[in-house]
């Protein structure tokens, strides 16, 4: 369970491309241990912001505090207590998994047992295989083991499940919650709405490079009923995805 210390403080946050603010001042904290999540139409600036959080981009303006870290002084710093799963994972295809988290785990001055982190993430059976016979979901995975050789303090997923058959996806969100379980903080964005739902503990809401909404998904749902908000449709207790879960199992494709 999360606490209330915040892990991750931003104040005015700006990143200018064109004389255009793609993140336009925001300002948030995201909570030691819980699942935060960053939702947006395309264009809303959700990338940019992460991708200046793991110091992939310069800060235009603002600060970012990571852990006590401040990402614009001690990038390197905090790159070691962080992990970053992407959202186009790249691995050389003529590269045995095995020898991929040897090879981040080197990277981090770690050693680890490689098998116990491709069991963690269902792949202890594709240890020799190379990284160019793996489908959609099987990558991600991988990325994920390898974004967390380092026991990193914060772990950030860019649009995890984009793509993933059901059960792959139901998978996925399986790992986010092992993860966080462990004591990650985990911070992802996302285009599906069901997902936020049953993962974030709180999401924040961009538009055209503004926060317009931050709080639990349950009192943002309760804030938009207050309102007199109505559904023509009435709602199911299941959907046809979970039709198709249920004729077809929870076990993943491999």
């Amino acid at each position: 369970m999360h606490t209330s210390k915040p892990i991750l403080t931003i104040r005015s946050l700006t990143k200018v491309y064109n004389s255009q603010a793609v993140v336009d001042g925001i300002s948030f904290e995201v909570k030691e241990g819980e699942i935060f999540g960053i939702l947006g139409p395309n264009g809303a600036g959700k990338t940019t912001t992460l991708e200046m959080i793991e110091t992939l981009r310069p800060i235009d303006g603002g600060t970012i505090n990571v852990a006590g870290l401040d990402v614009a002084k001690q990038p390197n710093e905090v790159k070691r207590i962080i992990g970053v799963q992407p959202q186009t994972p790249a691995f050389q295809d003529k590269q045995k998994l095995s020898e991929i988290i040897e090879m981040f785990a080197a990277a981090y001055g770690e050693k680890v047992n490689v098998k116990e982190f491709l069991a963690d993430v269902q792949l202890e059976g594709k240890a020799n295989a190379y990284a160019e016979q793996l489908s959609g979901g099987q990558r991600q995975r991988l990325s994920i083991a390898a974004a967390l050789v380092h026991s990193p303090k914060v772990f950030f997923l860019d649009e995890p499940t984009t793509g993933l058959d059901p059960q792959a996806r139901r998978n996925l969100w399986e790992l986010v919650q092992m993860v966080r379980d462990r004591g990650v903080t985990v911070i992802m964005t996302t285009h599906y709405m069901d997902e936020a739902e049953l993962l974030c503990d709180r999401v924040a809401i961009m538009d055209k490079g503004k926060i317009i909404s931050l709080d639990t998904p349950k009192k943002l749902i309760r804030n938009l009923l207050d309102k007199g908000f109505t559904k023509d449709q009435q709602v199911e207790q299941a959907n046809l995805e979970d039709v198709f879960i249920d004729l077809t199992g929870k076990a993943l494709r491999d």
